[in-house]
């Protein structure tokens, strides 16, 4: 009966990437949700508004980066109330942060599974983003990605990020980071969520598995050598 039992928690995966543009910010997700190797939600939204123009991408612990942005937006409302207006992006990622810090010692000493990357735009900083780490860590960026999928990514996002770009530019760039990390990480697929924030507020895109772009790895092909199968596997 021991033998058949498994102590070890399912590993998870995700891909959350967040850019800075000219005039912006421009968040994205996947949307498959995984337990091992079960996916149990192929249209999730792992996007989070904690502020008027605040955003969270949450990856890790969906019940701990789900309990953290449920604490963060409730002060976030707080602060909004005492000052009659809404906090600054970096204010809220602080409050995050410290979160995450402050319960390093939870899930037996493991801390929380919550790897967040929060943007978003404000008048007296403009667009921002930040990277916070479970244990703690928050890091002003430009551009930075998390996940199971940003191992695979983060070279093409370095290399092809550039600074004042525009917002379809950005959007493009964000989508096709997500999509070539779908494309390898088989806990990453399903669909592509972005958020765009800007001094006029949240603008949501859902961008459907048939409107992404194919990755070499998905491109069919061509009889060149060799047998092609009836499934159309090429065989060597």
């Amino acid at each position: 009966m021991d033998s058949m039992q498994d102590d070890k928690a399912p590993k998870t995966g995700t891909t959350i990437v967040a850019c800075v543009y000219d005039g912006g910010v421009v968040l994205g997700a996947d949307t498959r949700v995984s337990t091992g190797i079960y996916v149990s939600n192929r249209a999730s939204d792992k996007m989070a508004v904690l502020a008027d123009t605040s955003v969270m991408c949450r990856s890790g612990s969906a019940a701990d980066t789900e309990a953290v942005a449920g604490i963060v937006r409730y002060h976030v409302e707080q602060i909004a109330i005492e000052r009659d207006d809404s906090p600054d992006v970096k204010t809220v990622a602080k409050i995050a942060n410290q979160i995450n810090y402050q319960n390093k010692g939870a899930n037996r000493g493991q801390g929380l599974g919550a790897y967040m990357i929060i943007g978003g735009w404000d008048k007296t900083h403009g667009s921002q983003v930040y990277s916070c780490t479970a244990g703690g860590n928050m890091i002003k960026t430009q551009w930075t990605t998390d996940g199971s999928g940003s191992t695979f990514i983060w070279g093409f996002m370095d290399d092809g990020f550039k600074e004042n770009m525009t917002r379809e530019e950005c959007e493009r760039f964000v989508t096709l980071a997500i999509t070539l990390a779908m494309s390898t990480d088989s806990s990453s697929g399903g669909c592509v969520r972005l958020n765009t924030v800007t001094a006029d507020g949240i603008h949501r895109t859902f961008v459907q598995a048939n409107d992404l772009p194919p990755m070499y790895g998905e491109l069919a092909v061509g009889r060149r050598h060799g047998y092609q199968s009836d499934s159309g596997g090429l065989m060597l």
